[in-house]
Protein backbone atom coordinates (compact mmCIF):
# COMPACT_ATOMS: atom_id res chain seq x y z
CA UNK A 1 0.00 0.00 0.00
CA UNK A 2 1.56 3.32 -1.07
CA UNK A 3 2.51 5.49 1.80
CA UNK A 4 0.10 9.40 2.18
CA UNK A 5 2.51 11.87 0.77
CA UNK A 6 2.32 14.95 2.30
CA UNK A 7 2.50 17.67 -0.60
CA UNK A 8 5.94 19.65 -0.38
CA UNK A 9 4.82 23.47 -0.07
CA UNK A 10 6.25 25.79 -2.27
CA UNK A 11 7.02 29.17 -1.49
CA UNK A 12 6.51 32.40 -3.64
CA UNK A 13 8.74 35.22 -3.61
CA UNK A 14 7.30 38.87 -2.82
CA UNK A 15 7.18 41.17 -6.04
CA UNK A 16 9.89 43.16 -4.46
CA UNK A 17 11.99 40.18 -4.86
CA UNK A 18 10.88 38.49 -8.18
CA UNK A 19 14.09 38.52 -9.97
CA UNK A 20 12.56 37.04 -13.38
CA UNK A 21 10.61 39.76 -14.29
CA UNK A 22 12.98 42.10 -13.44
CA UNK A 23 15.58 40.38 -15.33
CA UNK A 24 13.03 40.69 -18.40
CA UNK A 25 12.73 44.14 -17.97
CA UNK A 26 16.09 45.18 -17.48
CA UNK A 27 16.38 43.11 -21.05
CA UNK A 28 13.91 45.15 -22.59
CA UNK A 29 15.51 48.77 -21.41
CA UNK A 30 16.43 51.50 -23.90
CA UNK A 31 17.61 54.96 -23.60
CA UNK A 32 13.85 56.17 -23.90
CA UNK A 33 13.01 54.01 -20.83
CA UNK A 34 14.05 55.83 -18.29
CA UNK A 35 12.62 58.23 -16.59
CA UNK A 36 8.98 58.01 -18.15
CA UNK A 37 8.82 54.28 -17.44
CA UNK A 38 11.30 52.88 -15.58
CA UNK A 39 13.69 54.13 -12.78
CA UNK A 40 16.50 51.93 -10.91
CA UNK A 41 18.59 54.59 -9.48
CA UNK A 42 17.13 56.81 -6.68
CA UNK A 43 17.88 57.97 -3.27
CA UNK A 44 15.63 59.09 0.22
CA UNK A 45 16.38 61.27 2.79
CA UNK A 46 17.40 57.67 4.66
CA UNK A 47 20.52 57.78 2.94
CA UNK A 48 21.60 61.45 1.17
CA UNK A 49 19.08 62.30 -0.67
CA UNK A 50 16.09 64.80 -0.17
CA UNK A 51 12.98 62.73 -0.91
CA UNK A 52 10.72 61.34 1.68
CA UNK A 53 10.05 57.44 0.58
CA UNK A 54 6.41 58.68 0.54
CA UNK A 55 6.84 61.47 -1.52
CA UNK A 56 8.75 59.43 -3.91
CA UNK A 57 6.23 56.97 -3.78
CA UNK A 58 3.48 59.47 -4.80
CA UNK A 59 6.10 60.54 -7.55
CA UNK A 60 5.70 56.89 -9.50
CA UNK A 61 2.21 57.09 -9.52
CA UNK A 62 1.94 60.37 -11.26
CA UNK A 63 4.29 59.89 -13.21
CA UNK A 64 2.62 56.56 -13.90
CA UNK A 65 5.76 54.51 -13.63
CA UNK A 66 5.64 50.80 -14.23
CA UNK A 67 8.70 49.65 -12.12
CA UNK A 68 11.47 51.07 -9.91
CA UNK A 69 13.54 50.79 -7.29
CA UNK A 70 14.97 52.88 -4.17
CA UNK A 71 18.71 52.57 -4.04
CA UNK A 72 19.60 54.22 -0.63
CA UNK A 73 23.56 53.94 0.54
CA UNK A 74 23.27 50.48 2.45
CA UNK A 75 20.24 50.54 3.69
CA UNK A 76 16.73 50.24 2.86
CA UNK A 77 14.41 52.04 5.08
CA UNK A 78 13.19 53.54 2.35
CA UNK A 79 11.85 50.90 0.85
CA UNK A 80 9.52 49.62 3.25
CA UNK A 81 8.11 52.98 3.93
CA UNK A 82 7.55 53.27 0.19
CA UNK A 83 6.20 49.92 -0.14
CA UNK A 84 3.57 50.93 2.87
CA UNK A 85 2.61 54.11 0.71
CA UNK A 86 2.03 52.13 -2.52
CA UNK A 87 -0.17 49.36 -0.37
CA UNK A 88 -2.33 52.06 1.10
CA UNK A 89 -2.50 54.08 -2.34
CA UNK A 90 -4.10 50.96 -4.18
CA UNK A 91 -6.43 50.70 -2.22
CA UNK A 92 -8.35 54.27 -3.18
CA UNK A 93 -7.23 53.79 -6.55
CA UNK A 94 -8.45 51.33 -9.93
CA UNK A 95 -4.65 52.81 -11.48
CA UNK A 96 -2.01 50.04 -11.51
CA UNK A 97 0.56 50.20 -8.77
CA UNK A 98 3.94 50.78 -10.10
CA UNK A 99 6.01 47.54 -9.30
CA UNK A 100 8.42 48.19 -6.89
CA UNK A 101 11.85 45.84 -5.83
CA UNK A 102 14.12 46.02 -3.08
CA UNK A 103 17.20 48.02 -3.87
CA UNK A 104 20.88 49.31 -2.51
CA UNK A 105 23.70 50.77 -3.36
CA UNK A 106 26.95 49.80 -2.03
CA UNK A 107 30.44 51.32 -2.33
CA UNK A 108 33.06 48.78 -3.14
CA UNK A 109 36.45 48.41 -4.18
CA UNK A 110 37.55 46.35 -8.04
CA UNK A 111 40.74 47.30 -9.10
CA UNK A 112 41.50 49.51 -6.33
CA UNK A 113 39.23 51.74 -7.16
CA UNK A 114 36.07 53.07 -5.61
CA UNK A 115 33.30 51.80 -6.96
CA UNK A 116 29.45 51.72 -5.95
CA UNK A 117 27.51 48.61 -6.87
CA UNK A 118 23.79 48.39 -6.94
CA UNK A 119 21.46 45.22 -5.59
CA UNK A 120 18.06 44.66 -7.21
CA UNK A 121 15.44 42.28 -6.07
CA UNK A 122 16.98 40.87 -2.91
CA UNK A 123 15.82 39.52 0.00
CA UNK A 124 16.34 42.01 2.92
CA UNK A 125 16.08 39.79 6.04
CA UNK A 126 18.97 37.25 4.17
CA UNK A 127 21.87 36.82 6.30
CA UNK A 128 24.76 36.91 3.25
CA UNK A 129 23.34 40.23 2.67
CA UNK A 130 22.43 41.81 6.55
CA UNK A 131 25.73 43.70 7.10
CA UNK A 132 25.74 45.37 4.06
CA UNK A 133 22.39 47.12 4.49
CA UNK A 134 23.56 48.61 8.27
CA UNK A 135 23.45 52.34 7.31
CA UNK A 136 27.46 52.28 6.29
CA UNK A 137 29.71 51.58 3.57
CA UNK A 138 31.43 47.91 4.01
CA UNK A 139 35.17 47.84 5.44
CA UNK A 140 38.56 45.83 3.93
CA UNK A 141 37.39 42.61 3.03
CA UNK A 142 33.62 43.33 2.90
CA UNK A 143 33.92 46.01 0.47
CA UNK A 144 36.06 43.92 -2.07
CA UNK A 145 33.58 44.01 -5.48
CA UNK A 146 33.60 40.09 -5.12
CA UNK A 147 32.59 39.84 -2.11
CA UNK A 148 29.80 42.41 -2.00
CA UNK A 149 28.44 40.82 -5.78
CA UNK A 150 28.55 37.22 -4.07
CA UNK A 151 26.70 38.83 -0.80
CA UNK A 152 23.67 39.90 -3.49
CA UNK A 153 23.36 36.60 -5.22
CA UNK A 154 23.41 35.09 -1.91
CA UNK A 155 20.11 37.03 -1.18
CA UNK A 156 18.39 36.05 -4.38
CA UNK A 157 19.28 39.47 -6.00
CA UNK A 158 21.20 41.17 -9.35
CA UNK A 159 24.22 42.77 -8.98
CA UNK A 160 24.73 46.40 -11.50
CA UNK A 161 27.81 48.18 -11.89
CA UNK A 162 26.30 51.88 -11.49
CA UNK A 163 27.40 54.62 -13.32
CA UNK A 164 30.66 52.84 -15.35
CA UNK A 165 31.87 55.61 -16.73
CA UNK A 166 32.29 58.14 -13.69
CA UNK A 167 35.52 56.58 -11.96
CA UNK A 168 38.96 56.57 -11.60
CA UNK A 169 39.44 53.85 -13.77
CA UNK A 170 38.21 53.72 -17.36
CA UNK A 171 34.85 51.32 -18.09
CA UNK A 172 36.91 49.38 -20.11
CA UNK A 173 39.16 48.65 -17.38
CA UNK A 174 36.33 48.11 -14.89
CA UNK A 175 33.60 46.01 -16.78
CA UNK A 176 35.64 43.36 -17.63
CA UNK A 177 36.91 43.41 -13.88
CA UNK A 178 33.40 43.10 -12.73
CA UNK A 179 32.61 40.29 -15.45
CA UNK A 180 35.07 38.74 -13.17
CA UNK A 181 33.74 39.20 -10.13
CA UNK A 182 30.39 37.90 -11.00
CA UNK A 183 28.92 41.30 -12.05
CA UNK A 184 25.13 41.10 -13.75
CA UNK A 185 25.06 43.89 -15.64
CA UNK A 186 26.02 47.62 -15.88
CA UNK A 187 23.77 50.88 -15.72
CA UNK A 188 24.34 51.41 -19.21
CA UNK A 189 21.43 54.34 -19.17
CA UNK A 190 22.75 57.29 -17.27
CA UNK A 191 23.08 60.82 -17.50
CA UNK A 192 26.72 62.09 -16.35
CA UNK A 193 26.18 65.82 -16.70
CA UNK A 194 22.64 66.28 -15.32
CA UNK A 195 20.79 67.85 -18.62
CA UNK A 196 17.42 69.09 -18.37
CA UNK A 197 15.33 67.71 -19.36
CA UNK A 198 17.25 64.79 -17.91
CA UNK A 199 18.75 61.85 -20.65
CA UNK A 200 21.61 59.43 -20.92
CA UNK A 201 24.87 60.73 -22.07
CA UNK A 202 25.02 59.72 -25.48
CA UNK A 203 28.47 58.96 -25.86
CA UNK A 204 28.93 57.34 -22.44
CA UNK A 205 25.94 55.37 -22.80
CA UNK A 206 26.86 53.63 -26.50
CA UNK A 207 30.12 52.76 -24.84
CA UNK A 208 29.31 51.42 -21.68
CA UNK A 209 26.48 49.28 -24.08
CA UNK A 210 28.51 47.89 -26.68
CA UNK A 211 30.90 47.13 -23.39
CA UNK A 212 27.93 45.44 -21.84
CA UNK A 213 26.63 43.74 -25.04
CA UNK A 214 30.32 42.18 -25.51
CA UNK A 215 30.14 40.10 -22.35
CA UNK A 216 26.44 39.64 -22.16
CA UNK A 217 25.24 41.59 -19.60
CA UNK A 218 22.00 43.17 -18.83
CA UNK A 219 21.69 47.15 -18.70
CA UNK A 220 19.65 49.40 -16.40
CA UNK A 221 18.50 52.75 -16.37
CA UNK A 222 18.02 55.30 -13.48
CA UNK A 223 17.85 59.08 -12.76
CA UNK A 224 20.24 58.98 -9.20
CA UNK A 225 18.01 61.46 -7.97
CA UNK A 226 19.41 63.06 -4.93
CA UNK A 227 17.14 66.15 -5.29
CA UNK A 228 12.78 66.56 -4.77
CA UNK A 229 12.56 65.23 -8.45
CA UNK A 230 12.11 62.03 -9.72
CA UNK A 231 13.03 63.52 -13.62
CA UNK A 232 16.07 64.68 -12.25
CA UNK A 233 19.33 64.54 -10.77
CA UNK A 234 20.07 67.13 -8.74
Amino acid sequence: MAANLAPVPTFEKPAAQDVASLRQVFASLTAESCPHFYNFHMHTHCSDGQLHPESLARQTTELSLKGFAITDHHQIAGFYEAQRWLEEWQQSTDQTMPHLWTGVEITSRLLDTEVHILGFAFDPQHRAIASYLKGAAPLEGAAIASNVISAIHQAGGLAILAHPARYRRLPDDLIPAAVNSGIDGVEAYYSYNNPKPWRPSPEATRHVHQLGAKYHLLNTCGTDTHGLSLLQRL
